[in-house]
């Protein structure tokens, strides 16, 4: 009787993992067919291979891209560089990334740069939000871009408990924003189980300084994130 009980036990478990495993292949497209798709007019910018996760265009044509993030769990092919926001002047014909110098002050060391985000205020000030990962922990910093002398002017540093996986990030204000959870856990083993086992525990947070507040959850992996422009 006991063994057959260990069988049964064992089977479910079996289904359970076999069930989940196929789930996720789902989710992450295992099973797509793919149509081959010609990539057209496209040629690689260096100093933006290693690590270039976001961009944000401004009105004029300049990109600001967030390069360099060092990821668990995914490879890392430039480990003893920082990171950087870079420039790139979409106008010219020949297009350069220019590394955007940063005040003093900031940990440029420790920069591990991710999602990133601009708002231009009424005065035209461009305020640029980078979520950062420094030494296992997650950051928002808070710039403004300073486009004739090509720098970022540290602002501040935001830290919040309810911002404690953030992947990606929608400036609403000078200082206030929508940002993406993409883990529910911390710990990295945790992170995994989570993301196998397939919870939608994620979610979507609102700061300002006055307010900080979970906005909206229920989500697998919280990735990239926008507001419509008439901000509804």
């Amino acid at each position: 009787m006991g063994k057959r009980v260990i069988l049964a036990l064992f089977t479910v478990i079996l289904s359970v993992v076999a069930y989940r495993l196929v789930d996720l292949c789902n989710k992450m497209g295992v099973f797509r067919e793919l149509d081959l798709v010609e990539p057209g007019n496209c040629h690689l910018i260096k100093g933006i291979e290693h690590g270039s996760e976001d961009i944000n265009i401004l009105p004029g044509g300049l990109a600001l891209i967030s390069s360099g993030l060092k990821y668990p769990s995914l490879p890392n092919f430039d480990s003893d560089r920082p990171g950087q926001i870079l420039l790139v002047d979409l106008n010219k014909p020949t297009l350069t990334a220019v590394e955007l110098r940063i005040s003093r002050g900031f940990d440029v060391e420790s920069f591990n740069p991710h999602g990133l985000s601009t708002y231009i205020d009424e005065d035209g000030t461009v305020y640029v939000f980078v979520v950062n990962h420094p030494r296992n922990i997650t950051t928002v910093e808070v710039f403004m871009f300073e486009e004739d002398q090509n720098s970022l002017i540290h602002l501040k540093t935001i830290q919040h408990e309810l911002l404690h996986s953030v992947n990606d990030i929608v400036a609403l204000s000078s200082d206030s924003f929508y940002a993406t959870n993409d883990h529910y856990f911390a710990h990295e083993t945790l992170k995994t189980l989570e993301f196998v086992l397939g919870f939608s525990w994620c979610s979507v947070v609102y700061y300002s300084p006055s307010e900080v507040k979970v906005a909206a959850t229920g989500f697998r992996v919280a990735n990239g994130i926008n507001v419509s422009p008439d901000k509804r």
